[in-house]
């Protein structure tokens, strides 16, 4: 018995990568982290990374979908070398390679209908058996192929090897094999039209009865192509490899190596779904994560660095051998996730933040959020955004803080009641009239008025600040005052102050 066996691909080569998403809907989670270690893979040995579009799905294939993943892609910044190429722009090279697979004798024509199908695997369960393509009209040496049907428009099969197994050293999961007897004859390619059957006359060429190829086809033709040394993806396309094997080796093309990705499981150890929460990376824009973040926790799904949680794209690249990838499933956690991006917002600068909030703040300002200049909206986003997860979240905490304040509310009078003190009141109008006086709206002026009242009304500063921020602020707790009352405009900060008199 022979074995083959993808550990002979050639390991000088220039390493090559791709990713393959359907066009069908969003980039999923689960794609995106394959594109990410297929990236950092190439980029870490100085490789090439190509986007390739497998559209033949043409009935649930979108332009749209196309354009979402590409903008993902754009978001990640993982920056393609070549691409996207499209699958169905290839249709003329795939039948001629199955052309090629039927003169050498590695493919063949069957004609068994449908209903021939299902009544050989109905009888082959009747007996116990694996159902499988019986080769009725597979060619071998001294047997008689049955007559070819008149009006019938055949598949291609591949002409499997029977003996020996196929086998691989997987890059996650160690050596897979698979013996060759347990895989039938795959169809390569799908019949062709009544009508294209009927315009190719009584007595048609090969190129003619080449129907629409398969996904597990055209993958190896893409990859032989393209020059594909290492194929990552996810593990639900291991039983795929031992067929594409048997076709790289039918065609004398070189074996990339495969690592296969456990997936991604939802908190419930379910398959990640929507259920769990979003699962279109462009969801996660929206929802004002930010790239490097996601960059971050999708790479620590399935890999690691030692015990490093938190690190940068450059450091990604620079660790990322294709050591250290996890044979188990990950776990999608969004509070980790949560933390993750609190800790790269921590880290952004603030015109950047600012930025990014505006992007939020036409929906926040139908809800009375204030108009702030960007130099203001840069230094709010200074003040809260160790205090925020997200940039939506920074968004919304800062439409609260800095929106109007509804003194009517339970929760507010209730507040109030707990915190007024007895000699807040004439405190705070005295401070009102001394902010006014200011010649510059500016934090060290707001605190040299500030400790000026406090000493004139013999208070400590809680007994006037926490008042105060609820007045102007509508919450107890806010970082530093005169950095937070310098963000408001200041006739409105005077007035919020002074609705005190409405209070006493």
């Amino acid at each position: 018995m022979s074995d083959i066996s993808s550990s002979t691909a050639s390991t000088a080569r220039r390493v090559r990568t791709r990713v393959a998403p359907s066009p069908t809907g969003l980039l999923h989670l689960g794609t995106a982290r394959t594109a990410l270690y297929c990236w950092a893979y190439a980029r870490h040995f100085g490789g090439d990374f190509i986007l390739r579009i497998e559209d033949t799905d043409e009935a649930r294939s979108t332009q749209a979908a196309v354009d979402q993943i590409i903008e993902a892609m754009r978001w990640l910044e993982l920056d393609y070398d070549e691409g996207p190429f499209f699958q169905m722009q290839r249709m003329a090279r795939y039948r001629e390679v199955i052309a090629q697979l039927l003169s050498s004798g590695h493919a063949y024509f069957c004609y068994s209908s449908p209903a021939e199908l299902d009544a050989m695997r109905e009888a082959q369960r009747a007996r116990g058996e694996n159902p499988r393509y019986d080769g009725t009209w597979r060619p071998e040496p001294c047997k008689t192929l049955p007559p070819v049907p008149a009006g019938v428009a055949p598949v291609v099969r591949f002409r499997t090897p029977t003996e020996g197994s196929v086998a691989w050293t997987d890059l996650v999961k160690g050596e897979i094999r698979f013996a060759s007897e347990t895989l039938d004859d795959l169809i390569i390619a799908r019949p062709v039209s009544a009508q294209a059957l009927a315009d190719a006359g009584a007595q048609p060429d090969v190129a003619a009865l080449i129907g629409t190829p398969t996904y597990n086809f055209c993958v190896v033709v893409d990859d032989w192509d393209m020059g594909i040394t290492h194929v990552i993806r996810g593990d639900d396309h291991v039983n795929n490899t031992p067929r594409q094997i048997h076709i790289f080796n039918a065609l004398g093309a070189p074996l990339p190596q495969f690592g296969h990705l456990p997936m991604i499981l939802g908190q419930d150890g379910s398959k990640l779904s929507k259920r769990h929460g979003a699962v279109g990376v462009n969801q996660y824009e929206a929802l004002g994560y930010l790239p490097e973040a996601m960059l971050n926790y999708l790479a620590r799904l399935g890999w690691s660095h030692g015990d490093e949680e938190l690190f940068s794209r450059e450091q990604l690249v620079q660790w990322f051998d294709g050591s250290h990838l996890s044979s188990s499933a990950a776990q999608w956690d969004p509070a980790k996730l949560a933390w993750v991006n609190a800790h790269w917002i921590k880290q952004a600068s603030d015109a950047r933040l600012a930025q990014l909030v505006r992007a939020h703040w036409p929906l926040e300002a139908r809800q009375g959020a204030p108009v702030l200049d960007d130099a203001t909206l840069q230094r709010a986003c200074a003040l809260f955004k160790d205090r925020s997860s997200t940039t939506q979240e920074l968004a919304l905490t800062l439409r609260q803080v800095l929106g109007e304040v509804d003194t009517a509310d339970a929760t507010w009078q209730a507040a109030w009641a707990q915190h007024k003190g007895a000699d807040a009141a004439p405190a705070l109008l005295a401070l009102a009239d001394a902010l006014q006086a200011l010649p510059q709206w500016q934090p060290e002026a707001i605190q040299q008025a500030l400790k000026a009242t406090l000493q004139a009304h013999s208070l400590k500063m809680p007994q006037l600040a926490i008042p105060l921020r609820l007045l102007a602020f509508g919450r107890p707790q806010t970082p530093s005052v005169d950095q937070m009352l310098s963000l408001l405009d200041q006739k409105i900060a005077l007035d919020r102050l002074r609705t005190v008199k409405n209070l006493v």
